[in-house]
């Protein structure tokens, strides 16, 4: 599941995931703000806490695909705050194969996070 996480600073985009995703939490959450943002001539900054993983329905994973690729020139920071070991790792080997500046930080580091996404 994604939801909208609040208390992010103006010009930042905040989820939080837990559980299982699905292509709905694309469709229905996270599109229709990305979309604002782009309509309105932003580029994306996001602020995504993973407090649990427990992986993704194959729709979920075509729905991430498309949104990284269809978007892929308006992705500038995205700010990956958990405490899940392996994501962690894997972002801090792979992330610059992700469109946009990324960082990793930990669940305690949320305000950081949030600072780091939006400033320039």
């Amino acid at each position: 599941m994604i939801e909208r996480l609040d208390g992010v600073p103006e010009g930042v985009l905040g989820f939080r995931a837990h559980g299982e995703l699905q292509a709905s939490d694309y469709q229905d959450v996270l599109l229709p703000a990305l979309d604002g943002v782009i309509a309105a001539g932003g580029t994306v900054r996001v602020v995504l806490v993973f407090d649990e993983w427990d992986g993704m329905t194959a729709g979920a994973v075509w729905q991430d695909m498309k949104v990284g690729v269809e978007h892929l020139t308006k992705w500038e920071k995205i700010a990956l705050v958990t405490d899940v070991a392996w994501m962690r790792h894997a972002t801090n080997l792979f992330g610059w194969m992700t469109p946009g500046a990324v960082k990793v930080f930990a669940e305690s580091e949320l305000d950081a996070a949030s600072a780091w996404a939006a400033s320039d």
